[in-house]
């Protein structure tokens, strides 16, 4: 089998931590490049993780390479759109990281580049949430096992910038992260994966320690958004940084004959019949369990160009991009914003 010939562009956690292992447990694929971002941190990366590769001042250098066919994209998301435009000017396929863009016009012209070069794969990095038992949940919805949708409830509560003395992390940067908000576009990822688009927000939120250090913090510490889905239901979605207790991560579904919650942390759903205080754990059947399969359903679409391109595709990253756009022109604005459609 030929082998599929990779540079990784930004190597950072999430890459050490997933994707490099799930690469490398694929027979013929080659790690052949590394750009961090600094030369040493690439070499740092490289001796670590005993890769025969080899560490590239520079990202644009390694796009520009004919020994390597896939850009992996492990970086920040103000290098997302450069690197991705680069890469697939250059003929190479394109893996990304979540958080698809700084914002909806540089996700615009990320879809619109790799429409224009349709031999190519293009794939975003999913959401961890609801991969496990993602295809069940769906399965029950579509039974209407809690009868017609009304609310749809996020929960997504954590003390990641609890403390007003830490400096300011990347994703309160806007330099750096653009328009998004904690975990709001990765989220709505699963949401209009489960649910279908969102049609308008209105949007509130608060920053708790704007001085951090030397660095002005604009991003919310804590955010509320109001959604309608454009299939009727309600939406109330909520984000927290600065929350102390024990770490919610959970979505729950109210229709008109029951509430269904899934447990993202736990990976756990439940379901509680009308007028029943009893919630009963509903088991995924084996036939219904997914997993991470990121790197492996990426090289399988690279390797078999005629297959459908793997979810998320670009198309879904603008769709979430565009909520992303609409939360953030409704808290400058302090109405009800529409969503735009992709």
């Amino acid at each position: 089998m030929k082998p599929v010939r990779i540079g990784i562009v930004g190597a950072g956690g999430i890459v050490r931590q997933r994707h490099l292992p799930g690469l490398l447990a694929i027979p013929d694929v080659e790690i052949r490049a590394i750009a961090n971002s600094t030369l040493e941190s690439a070499q740092k990366f490289c001796a670590e993780n005993a890769l025969n590769a080899e560490a590239v001042a520079d990202w644009h250098d390694l796009v520009k390479r004919d020994d390597i066919d896939v850009v992996w994209i492990g970086a920040t998301p103000n290098l997302h759109k450069p690197v991705t435009l680069a890469a697939l000017a250059a003929g190479k396929h394109v893996f990304c990281q979540a958080r698809m863009a700084m914002n909806l016009a540089d996700a615009r012209e990320m879809l619109a580049a790799s429409k224009a070069k349709p031999e190519l794969i293009t794939m975003l990095c999913p959401a961890p949430h609801g991969l496990q038992s993602g295809i069940y949940f769906k399965k029950l919805l579509s039974e209407n096992i809690i009868g017609e949708l009304r609310e749809i409830r996020l929960q997504n509560l954590n003390a990641a910038v609890l403390d007003p003395h830490q400096a300011a992390h990347w994703r309160q940067r806007k330099e750096i992260s653009g328009l998004n908000i904690m975990t709001l576009g990765i989220h709505v990822e699963v949401l209009q994966r489960w649910f279908g688009a969102l049609t308008n927000v209105q949007a509130d939120g608060k920053v708790f320690a704007p001085q951090r250090k030397d660095h002005q913090v604009e991003v919310p510490d804590a955010l509320h958004v109001l959604a309608d889905f454009a299939n009727g239901a309600f939406g109330v979605l909520e984000f927290s940084g600065v929350h102390p207790g024990e770490i919610t991560d959970r979505l729950e579904v109210a229709g008109t004959e029951g509430l269904l919650r899934y447990d993202y942390t736990k990976e756990t759903i439940h379901l509680q019949h009308k007028g029943e205080s009893r919630w009963e754990t509903l088991e995924t059947p084996e036939a219904l369990r997914g997993g991470w399969r990121v790197e492996a359903d990426f090289i399988e679409a690279v390797r078999n160009p005629d297959n459908k391109c793997p979810y998320p595709t670009f198309e879904d990253g603008v769709a979430y991009m565009a909520v992303v756009q609409a939360v953030n022109d409704s808290l400058s604005s302090g109405r009800r914003e529409a969503v735009a459609t992709v």
